[in-house]
């Protein structure tokens, strides 16, 4: 199937992405363990990069998740970004700023619709030494 440029970033499907990634942020916030996992895709398929850790497939990413403190930091979003391919495929990007380091974070992650709802198949986090240019 090819895409055309009218099936790119249909509001609706915008919409409930970003609802989503907002729900997920929330549910990093909150440490809530079997949100975050409910968010990603239960397959072996599904690949995680951390900023300094690594998860291919769901029981792997179950497994970190167990082993992660509730976050002792603020977290802020800048510059998310959004884009929807046709109904059922989005990739969420943004940069985030924490309160316990300078360095300047970003994420990105890629939204699947399936029968349950929209799922993250694929998501890297990183942080660097950042100043804007």
């Amino acid at each position: 199937m090819t895409l055309s440029t009218s099936q790119l970033n249909h509001p609706e499907v915008l919409q409930e992405v970003t609802t989503v990634f907002l729900r997920y942020e929330d549910a990093l916030m909150a440490n809530d363990v079997d949100g975050l996992n409910a968010y990603f895709w239960a397959s072996p398929c599904t690949t995680r990069y951390g900023i300094a850790d690594k998860q291919v497939g769901h029981e792997a990413l179950v497994a970190y998740r167990k082993t992660v403190s509730a976050p002792d930091y603020t977290r802020q979003l800048h510059d998310v970004r959004i884009t929807a391919f046709g109904a059922d495929m989005a990739v969420a990007m943004t940069e985030f700023t924490r309160s316990d380091t300078t360095l300047r974070g970003f994420q990105t992650q890629t939204w699947v619709r399936f029968s349950d709802g929209w799922k993250i198949v694929s998501a890297h986090v990183s942080m660097i030494p950042f100043s804007p240019g």
